[in-house]
């Protein structure tokens, strides 16, 4: 691409995101959501944090799927699962996790 292609997309990208963040400040009148859709964004965060979590722990770094269950991530998602579900706390639960995968990572060298 040449520079100007490169200018003229990065405006119409940086456009195209202040058109979309500020369109609901632009209209003087408060905008109905429907049920369906507040329901639908009641589950977004759960959804993208699952597309973000799951593959890093069931695939290695070349995007393969886990041969063994020797994984240390695996570890400690299951220990995080089970603080979560003993305490319902999210801190405990990231320390939880984050403490098992590091003892076995650096203890068992997995």
């Amino acid at each position: 691409m040449s520079t100007d292609e490169l200018v003229l997309a990065m405006l119409g990208l940086a456009a195209v995101t202040v058109l979309t963040r500020c369109f609901f400040f632009i209209s003087d009148r408060e905008w109905p959501i429907p049920v369906w859709l507040q329901e639908g964004l009641r589950h977004a965060p759960l959804a993208a944090l699952m597309a973000i979590i799951a593959p890093s722990v069931l695939m290695d770094a070349q995007g393969q799927w886990l041969q063994t269950w020797q994984d240390a991530r695996l570890a400690a998602v299951a220990v995080a699962v089970m603080w979560f579900l003993w305490r319902r706390d999210l801190l405990g639960t990231i320390l939880a996790g984050t403490a098992v995968m590091l003892l076995m990572r650096l203890g068992l060298g997995w």
